[in-house]
């Protein structure tokens, strides 16, 4: 009979840093405290939640591994129960000890539990060995998630419009519009910190 060392727990807030360093090709770009902010308030989300789960897994005694598990639907607008097993995390020191399986086998555990037929869960694209595993697990692609900033998109968007359309020294409305509410935020900021 063989023994696993892997044992899977709820997040507490004192697991925070833990999962800020496991997590941090993943979460916003921000200041450290800022993303500790972050991490505090979805491990309380969790725990208060009967539709979420966020588990870490320990190997002998140290944290090695975490997911968030949710309850949503397949999309916004497909109404498919789903079991999401969002950020699936291994630190590298760890890797390759049944603790990703683990993780996975909560997720699958949880949806059987709650007699979901679907789990969905995401790898970044740059993560060879975790689209691998997640390959070998039946997990196949669905649809792609595509990331650009809004001034990239506006500057993309700009490029495809035909030169007889473009108006000379004439910004498009949606500029326009993203630069007047900066302005109010500013002056917003600026009245707050006055009084």
């Amino acid at each position: 009979m063989s023994r696993t060392n892997v044992v899977l727990r709820e997040a507490t807030v004192g697991d925070v840093p833990f999962l800020v360093c496991l997590w941090a090709d993943t979460l916003r770009r921000a200041e450290r405290e800022e993303q500790v902010r972050d991490l505090e308030l979805v491990v309380k989300e969790a725990a208060g939640s009967p539709e979420q789960r966020l588990l870490v897994a320990e190997y002998d005694g140290e944290a090695a591994g975490a997911v968030l598990l949710r309850l949503a639907t397949l999309s916004p607008i497909n109404l498919e129960p789903t079991v999401q097993a969002l950020s699936p995390h291994v630190l590298p020191t760890f890797r390759r000890r049944a603790v990703g399986r683990a993780l996975m086998e909560a997720a699958v555990g949880w949806a059987e539990e709650l007699g979901v037929d679907t789990i969905a869960t995401a790898a970044p694209s740059s993560s060879r060995a975790g689209n691998r595993f997640m390959a070998r697990l039946s997990f196949g692609p669905r649809a792609v998630l595509r990331v650009s900033s809004t001034h990239l998109v506006r500057a993309q968007l700009t490029a495809l419009t035909p030169t007889r359309e473009r108006v000379p020294g004439r910004r498009p409305i949606g500029q326009v519009l993203a630069v007047r509410r900066q302005q109010r935020g500013r002056a917003a900021d600026a009245a707050s910190a006055d009084s």
